[in-house]
C-alpha cells in the first residue's frame, strides 16, 4: 500500500479497524506469563477465528499479532533470536486468516522501558519492520505506544527500510498525559512533522473519557486521527479475570461523539469483540 492509497483510503471516513486481539486470546485459553507472539504460533486457531469474525464484522484493517515480536521484548522469553522466524509465522497466520482481500498491519509495540536507549530502539523496530515489509505487509502500526520517543523510533526505522504507510497511536491517561512523560497534543504534532500517515490513541480508557482528548489532538494536526479506545474501565471478578463496563451499543454511542469530534480512524482495544466491531460498522457505514 502507498501513502498516497492510504490517504485515499482515509478520505472515505471513518476507516473501521479491528478490537481486541489479546483479551479475547485469554478468552480462548491463552494462559497469564506466556510469550503470547509465541503462543499464537503454536496455536494458530484462535487468532485466525478471531481476525475471521473481524472481518465478517466489518474491519477493514486487521492487526497482525506481532505486537512484541522485536528482540528487545523477546529477550524476556530467551527468544531475542527469533524475530524474523516469529514475525513471518505471525504474518502468514494472519495472511491465511483473511486472504489478501483486507488490509492487514504489521503491529509494533512499547519496548516498556524509559532506559532503553533511541538506537537500541531504532535497531530493534528496524529489525523487525524489515521482516514485515519482506513478508508484504500492507501498512505499518506503532500502537499502545508509552512515549513519543519510542514512536519516532518507529517512523525513523520504517523510512529507513521501507515506504509504507505508518500510524502512530499512543495509551493517554484521560487528560491526554503519556505515560513517559509529556502529552498527547505535542506528541501528535511531532509524529505529524516526521512523517507519520495517522495518530492518535489506544488502549488507554473507555471513549466516554476521551472527548476532549480527541477534539484537542484534532486541533493539533491535519493528518488522519485514530482512536481505538477500550470498553470502558475494567473490575477484576472472582476469578482474577478482567471484566469491561461498556457494553458494543453504549461503547459505539460514545465512539459517534468522537467521529463527530474529528477521528477517522476508528476500532476498538482492551474489552472489544467482533460484536463491537460490527456495531461501529453498522453505525458508520449503513
Amino acid at each position: 500500500m502507498t501513502k498516497q492509497e492510504f490517504r485515499n483510503l482515509v478520505k472515505q471516513r471513518p476507516v473501521i479497524l479491528d478490537g481486541a486481539t489479546g483479551s479475547n486470546l485469554m478468552k480462548a485459553g491463552m494462559p497469564k506469563g506466556v510469550c503470547t507472539e509465541q503462543w499464537i504460533c503454536e496455536n494458530p486457531k484462535p487468532l485466525q477465528e478471531l481476525q475471521k469474525a473481524y472481518e465478517k464484522a466489518g474491519s477493514q484493517i486487521v492487526y497482525a499479532p506481532t505486537f512484541s515480536a522485536n528482540c528487545i521484548s523477546l529477550k524476556n522469553y530467551g527468544l531475542e533470536n527469533q524475530v524474523e522466524e516469529l514475525n513471518k509465522a505471525l504474518i502468514e497466520i494472519s495472511r491465511t486468516a483473511v486472504g489478501n482481500q483486507m488490509l492487514v498491519a504489521g503491529d509494533l509495540t512499547t519496548a516498556g522501558n524509559q532506559e532503553t536507549s533511541y538506537e537500541e530502539l531504532l535497531e530493534a523496530y528496524r529489525e523487525q519492520i524489515l521482516v514485515q515489509a519482506r513478508e508484504g505487509i500492507d501498512l505499518l502500526v506503532a500502537e499502545t505506544m508509552l512515549g513519543v520517543t519510542e514512536c519516532m523510533a518507529a517512523l525513523d526505522a520504517a523510512a529507513s527500510v521501507c515506504s509504507l504507510p505508518v500510524m502512530c497511536t499512543l495509551t493517554v491517561e484521560s487528560d491526554g498525559s503519556l505515560f513517559f512523560g509529556g502529552n498527547i497534543y505535542e506528541a501528535v504534532e511531532t509524529l505529524e512533522e516526521m512523517g507519520a500517515d495517522a495518530v492518535g490513541i489506544n488502549c488507554s480508557t473507555g471513549p466516554d473519557q476521551l472527548l476532549s482528548v480527541v477534539e484537542n489532538m484534532r486541533k493539533r494536526v491535519n493528518i488522519p486521527l485514530i482512536v481505538k479506545p477500550n470498553a470502558g474501565i475494567p473490575v477484576i471478578n472472582a476469578q482474577g479475570q478482567p471484566v469491561y463496563s461498556m457494553e458494543a451499543r453504549e461503547f459505539t454511542a460514545c465512539m459517534k461523539h468522537l467521529v463527530d469530534a474529528g477521528a477517522d480512524i476508528i476500532g476498538g482495544c482492551c474489552g472489544t469483540t467482533p460484536e463491537y466491531i460490527q456495531k461501529l460498522h453498522d453505525t458508520f457505514t449503513l
